[in-house]
């Protein structure tokens, strides 16, 4: 079937019938705008795997999307129009990057086609039967639901997941799963154009994690009042039967949780902790070596691969969620030391020039802090504290770290570093130049606190910059949330040279 072509009267952008926003009986056609997001691109392929014609929109792709995309035969449309809804599918979902006034939006707008957010399409695809496992939180959410996950895989449970990134054992971050459990990860951004919800509202979460409560994402929170609201919805959301893991060591998290109509335990430090983690030390050959004190006193120690107090905290909320799952403590315990990491966290890209250089999404001024902490005090397998320098390399590249809302948070978060090299924020030019965060002035407030720093106005000044200070030893870690412009493999090639 065709498409009719919509007809607007000129200047009037209609917008999306609420009555349409639901899946109809029976889907055959699927179209996603959007669809070269990571979570998109996943959705599509295990939508294709079920057997529906599935099909997509989104700007120009570049590997790995392009090249994933077109190895599951999923025809890709580049560029947003009308004519990308011709013919007429059964269902449009609709991506996080899609905004009011794009042409395709517009389109579906005037076709009344029926539509979807990906949260809403998660949900109704994949959660429905299922025993929803939620993680939720300013950090952390990404590594513990791929430890959850993979500890259930570990367990033969055979669980579905949707995580926020590549995990690095099987190269996918969805999973179907035929068994009970769906692992996601609760992701706290606005779910589309049409819904600016939380995307966690629509994962009726059977056991929730809460990890930590802080300030983020200025582009759609005014507050931090309306941070701790939407997860004061998170933790209302759990049925009575369910159960609630919270993060005991923060009053906010705390907080939170009183909200909550369910059972909620704790893990943390914390002596009152119902899963207390006692201790973490640096393993031999990388990773940790864990004790921790289960609700019922039984003491239990375990290995992690995982750098960090901050990660062992993430493992103790996983064998937590894992035993409210059904696991043993100790079998939980057990299956973390399997975990093969999440690309992007702590990923060690290569070693050039007897340079380790180590890739991070982190981008809030606590999660470089706990990074930095990490690799400071555990090291990694190659890479042993004291054995060189840990040079800190960090682009300021979300809505929020773009602005100088951190701007005072960042001059404490790179203790712990030899060296620290900073990029000016790309692309603020939209931004009051009051509001706008500045590299140049953090690296003087580093040296004012004793701290080696340099700001550079680009990638290609700071690449020059960095490839005249590295030498034999040091481990470099490049924090950001982008691809900063390739860095890694540019400084992996130069070295290499």
């Amino acid at each position: 079937m065709t498409a009719p072509k919509p007809v607007f009267p000129s200047g009037i952008q209609p917008s999306l019938d609420p009555a349409r926003n639901n899946a109809p009986e029976r889907v055959a056609s699927v179209h996603l705008m959007g669809i070269g997001g990571v979570a998109m691109g996943a959705l599509a392929g295990a939508l294709k795997r079920r057997g529906l014609a599935v099909r997509g929109s989104d700007g120009p792709l570049y590997p790995p999307m392009s090249t994933f995309l077109a190895d599951l035969g999923i025809p890709l449309a580049e560029g947003y129009a009308a004519r990308n809804l011709e013919p007429a599918p059964d269902l449009v979902i609709v991506g996080n990057v899609i905004r009011r006034d794009n042409p395709e939006a517009l389109a579906l707008a005037g076709l009344g086609l029926p539509y979807l957010s990906l949260p809403q399409a998660l949900a109704h695809f994949f959660l429905r039967g299922k025993t929803s496992i939620v993680v939720a939180g300013t950090h952390g959410k990404t590594t513990t639901t791929a430890l959850i996950a993979s500890g259930l895989m570990a367990a033969g449970l055979d669980p579905g997941f949707l995580v926020g990134g590549i995990m690095r054992a099987s190269g996918a971050n969805f999973r179907e799963g035929a068994g009970p459990h769906f692992v996601v990860e609760g992701d706290e951004y606005d779910t589309a154009f049409f819904d600016k919800r939380p995307k966690f509202v629509h994962y009726q979460p059977r056991i929730g994690i809460l990890t930590s409560c802080e300030f983020d994402h200025a582009d759609i929170y005014a507050d931090f009042d309306a941070v701790r609201a939407a997860f004061d919805t998170f933790a209302r959301q759990l049925p009575p039967s369910g159960t609630l893991l919270a993060w005991g060591d923060d009053p906010e998290v705390l907080a939170r949780g009183r909200a909550a109509r369910c059972q909620v335990l704790t893990y943390g430090l914390g002596a009152k902790s119902d899963w207390r983690l006692v201790s973490a030390r640096p393993a031999a050959g990388g990773g940790a070596e864990l004790a921790m004190r289960a609700p019922d006193g039984q003491d239990i120690r375990f290995f992690s691969p995982l750098a960090g107090e901050h990660n062992a905290l993430n493992a103790t909320a996983t064998v937590a969620a894992l035993c409210a799952a059904g696991l043993a403590p100790a079998r939980a315990a057990e299956a973390q030391a399997a975990f093969q990491g999440v690309r992007r966290r702590q990923e060690v890209r290569g070693m050039a020039g007897g340079v380790m250089v180590v890739d991070d999404f982190a981008h809030h001024p606590t999660a470089v802090r706990e990074t930095i902490r990490a690799l400071a005090g555990f090291g990694l397998p190659g890479w042993r504290p004291g054995s060189g320098r840990l040079i800190a390399v960090f682009e300021p590249r979300t809505n929020t770290s773009k602005r100088n809302i951190f701007q005072a948070d960042y001059a404490r978060a790179f203790d712990g570093a030899d060296l620290v090299f900073l990029r000016e924020p790309p692309g603020v030019e939209g931004l009051d130049p009051e509001e706008r965060f500045s590299s140049t002035r953090l690296a003087a407030e580093l040296k004012a606190r004793g701290m080696a720093a340099q700001a550079h106005p680009d990638t290609d000044a700071l690449l020059a910059a960095l490839l005249t200070e590295l030498k034999p030893g040091d481990l470099c870690l490049v924090m950001s949330n982008g691809g900063f412009e390739n860095l890694h493999q540019r400084l992996l090639a130069a070295l290499t040279g």
